[in-house]
């Protein structure tokens, strides 16, 4: 069976101890490879080569790191479909999706090559007499980035592209139920000319992550997960002197005006709802039609277009997503359906009980849809995080606007209308991190940033874009004077001025 070790020093590694997890395919259900489970010993080898190796890649000039990222860039398009259909047996997302992760995350290491002009400090020529200011952004030395299984390519991405960029060592500690992306990739960041021990990837559970949070040589940490354990990350993280960012989960709205296009509004929740089996924090699993007439025009759509959707085998080209990513996933999820009827609200579409011909054992779940869903309901406050779709009514804008902003999540949230101050209003006044107008997987791109609110996010840097080189680098700030030779002691003990 093959086996996924660390990858430390620029190449595999085996842990210090005989603990392993499984990987499964999620199309068969089936173990397909075992996955190393680091130790603090395995943290340490790989903290003690990025220590060593850093001071060097941070004296690197920023062009020839952005080259590096040139080259990165160039071998992942080159070695795309192997990196999709390696995402794909894991994860269980279809090949088109599994390509869509792997390009979203290029797409801030395409940012990253341009890491030479963001780096530019400030400059001030004559802020005093004979004085001159400027700024510097210099490395904080080694990061750390924990990421998710649902996007196995695009957030170690995210995380590293830019830590890397701006001079800094990184350890990755990918999800273990789909390490081996990570691993590939960083050994595509060797081939494009990245010195050993600038990245590595350590595998584990906790007690990685509680390693990782108390190392003192980590200066920060950045991780994406569900809410809970970010808000553990945080503390623990920050009790520990680091710099820290931790983005949870999520619970996104979808407004639907009574003047939307409701057959582009179907196109578009099909997807955004039901896509990578709804295993993205940028999901859009609430709908909320404002009005009844909207809503009873809406449902009428969605029940049809739900009916036509594909569940197949992660590599099926017509298939519109496949399995979730293991059985215990697959479970709560129908733990969750199970209480939105306990919970009183009427089930139309039951995903529950779905198989897959030839696949039985698989982890697929058919798509759900709920109606007449309340803000009271565990159901609706919990992230679901499957292919479940929600329907909350709304009276009216002012109750629609309400849902989003008084949900505990912040993450993402989408208003469908043809009424521009409409959606001015809303974008202006809810109380979400991200807005889609029209667009319902309002991710920003590469050179923005991305972040939510609320119990979405923990600490104050986003993801990516000028956000993130400001979270893994750190200002300094030098005041120069360049004597003519004439002293000036009178001054020597008052608060120097500007004036």
């Amino acid at each position: 069976m093959r086996q996924i070790d660390h990858f430390i020093v620029g190449h595999s590694s085996g842990g210090a101890a005989a603990r392993s997890g499984d990987v499964f395919d999620p199309n068969t259900g089936q173990v397909q490879a075992q996955v190393t489970l680091g130790t603090q010993a395995d943290l340490d080898r790989a903290v003690a080569a990025a220590l060593a190796a850093q001071p060097g890649w941070a004296a690197t000039n920023p062009q020839r790191r952005a080259r590096v990222m040139f080259n990165f860039k160039a071998l992942v398009e080159r070695n795309m479909e192997e990196l999709a259909h390696l995402l794909s047996s894991e994860h269980g997302k279809v090949i088109a999706d599994a390509k869509g992760d792997i390009q979203r995350g290029l797409e801030v290491i395409e940012f990253c090559c341009g890491i030479p002009h963001v780096l530019k400090g400030e400059y001030t020529q004559g802020a005093g007499p004979g004085i001159d200011v400027y700024s510097m952004r210099q490395p904080l030395g080694i990061g750390a980035g924990i990421t998710p299984f649902n996007f196995p390519g695009m957030i170690p991405l995210w995380m590293s592209g830019v830590a890397i960029a701006t001079g800094n060592a990184f350890i990755l500690k990918p999800s273990e139920r789909d390490p081996s992306v990570p691993v590939r990739l960083a050994e595509l960041f060797l081939e494009a000319g990245l010195p050993e021990g600038i990245l590595q990837v350590v595998h584990g559970d906790k007690e990685m992550v509680d390693a990782i949070l108390d190392h003192p040589a980590i200066s920060a940490v950045s991780f994406v997960g569900s809410s809970d354990i970010a808000h553990y990350v945080y503390k623990r993280g920050v009790a520990a002197g680091k710099r820290v960012q931790a983005m949870g989960g999520a619970k996104n709205h979808g407004i639907v005006m009574p003047d939307a296009d409701l057959d582009q509004v179907v196109a578009d929740l099909s997807g955004a709802a039901f896509g990578s089996a709804g295993e993205r924090c940028m999901a859009l699993p609430v709908v909320v039609p404002v009005g009844e007439k909207t809503a009873i025009a809406l449902r009428e759509k969605l029940i049809p277009a739900i009916a036509a959707l594909r569940i197949g085998v992660s590599t099926d080209n017509d298939a519109h997503y496949g399995p979730v990513v293991n059985a215990a996933h697959k479970q709560r999820v129908e733990n969750w359906i199970q209480t939105g009827i306990d919970e009183g609200a009427e089930l139309v579409v039951d995903g529950r009980g779905f198989e897959l011909q030839g696949h039985e054992k698989g982890f697929f779940i058919g798509p759900s849809l709920f109606d007449h869903v309340t803000s009271q309901m565990e159901s609706y406050k919990e992230e679901i995080f499957g292919p479940v779709l929600q329907i909350v009514r709304a009276d009216d804008f002012e109750h629609a606007l309400r849902l989003p902003s008084e949900h505990q999540y912040g993450n993402g949230v989408a208003i469908f209308t043809r009424n521009g101050h409409a959606a001015r209003e809303f974008a202006a006044r809810v109380n979400v991190g991200m807005v889609g107008i029209n667009v319902p997987i309002p991710v920003p791109v590469a050179y923005h940033t991305f972040g939510g609110w609320k119990r979405s996010a923990f600490g104050d840097t986003n993801q990516h874009g000028m956000e993130g080189v400001k979270f893994w680098t750190k200002v300094k700030t030098i005041t120069q004077r360049w004597p003519d030779g004439s002293p000036d002691g009178g001054n020597a003990f008052v608060i120097p001025t500007m004036g």
